[in-house]
């Protein structure tokens, strides 16, 4: 049976960091008393240094924030054509930044076969499916899917679709793009858990090739783990005023207990401290912390999440794969590792791997 493998990885940020800046704005929109100073707290705790967005952050005279697109004015946030009209002005040029970093040849561009878009924070059409083979200069015939609104595991399933086409069709390569802009999608409330949500979102875009050629990260086996009873604790729907994300603050507890009871599973049955190499998406430091403790993995196995959740934040479908670019760069032949995002469900999708 043909192996896939994750080729190469590149990632790439929009050029605006907005984590203070946001903290400030949204301490704004807080009651001041218990909720400001639950929110100011809880920033301080989120591990996160840097997010990226490309509103443009701008303070203003009387020490409020406004972006430089006029996006978030209080008490007059946008509809969700604003929205989308932003993400199809940016998108295609965030895509563009990470395409160009992946620094395909012309003998590379010609080969692939399949292109395969991930995005659950926007959509138009012609899409980015679209864009990416009038950028690249791709073969028109080549195969375009989007995998849309499933959050932040569609990576994973992305990755999981173009696994399926190298094994059936050898000679296939795949170009994948995770594209985010969670910054679009900011709510005006003082709902403090909502709040919270919003505390970890940013924009990023990745971009990897999979083909057959034994380079990279082998893909091993795939396998999705529903945890019952949670569907309602992560959602996205898309709503007049936008979309609307609720992420409970049950999350971190429910996937802490599913990972000493599914544990198992997910490493098909075998110890996960004879796995080297973690690639579990960052969805929060205490997403983070459950998985590390219904593992129980050592502190070091999950430092490229937390590096990525520092620099980066949380951008949805994204974030698994600038970790696995990490883990690409410091992986040792044959070293063996597991991949997982949570989603909406509530959902792991897990995939192993080990380095060629």
């Amino acid at each position: 049976m043909t192996t896939a493998y994750i080729n190469r990885i590149a990632s790439s940020v929009p050029p605006h960091d907005v984590h203070r800046s946001f903290v400030a704005f949204a301490e704004g929109m807080m009651p001041e008393g218990t909720q400001r100073s639950l929110f100011k707290r809880m920033a301080r705790m989120s591990a996160i240094e840097h997010r990226y967005s490309f509103l443009q952050p701008i303070a203003c005279e009387n020490g409020q924030w406004r972006d430089a697109e006029d996006l978030y004015a209080t008490g007059n946030f946008p509809g969700t054509a604003r929205r989308m009209e932003t993400f199809e002005k940016f998108a295609p040029q965030l895509a563009s930044c990470a395409l160009n970093k992946l620094a395909l040849s012309s003998e590379e561009r010609q080969a692939v076969t399949h292109v395969i878009v991930t995005s659950c924070t926007g959509l138009y059409a012609p899409g980015l499916d679209y864009d990416i083979v009038n950028h690249l200069g791709l073969n028109p015939s080549v195969e375009r899917t989007m995998i849309g609104f499933m959050g932040c595991y569609a990576a994973i399933n992305a990755l999981k679709s173009a696994h399926h086409i190298v094994r059936s069709e050898p000679e296939s390569v795949v170009l994948i793009l995770n594209l985010e802009l969670c910054t679009l999608h900011l709510q005006e409330t003082q709902n403090l858990e909502q709040m919270l949500s919003y505390l970890l979102f940013a924009d990023g875009c990745a971009a990897c090739l999979v083909s057959a050629r034994p380079t990279g990260l082998a893909i091993d086996s795939f396998l999705a783990l529903r945890i019952p009873e949670t569907s309602h604790l992560i959602t996205w729907k898309i709503r007049e005023g936008g979309f609307d994300m609720f992420l409970s603050g049950q999350v971190p507890a429910e996937i802490s207990r599913a990972m000493r009871e599914i544990g198992p599973h997910i490493t098909r049955g075998e110890d996960p401290l004879k796995f080297d190499l973690w690639a579990v998406h960052p969805g929060g430091r205490t997403v983070l912390d459950a998985v590390e403790k219904g593992l129980a993995l050592p502190e070091e196995a999950l430092r490229h999440s937390r590096d990525i959740l520092a620099r980066f934040g949380n951008m949805s479908s994204a974030t698994v794969m600038f970790v696995l670019e990490n883990v690409l760069r410091a992986a040792s032949t044959g070293q063996r590792g597991c991949a997982m995002s949570f989603g909406p469900g509530v959902t792991a999708e897990t995939m192993l791997f080990h380095a060629a």
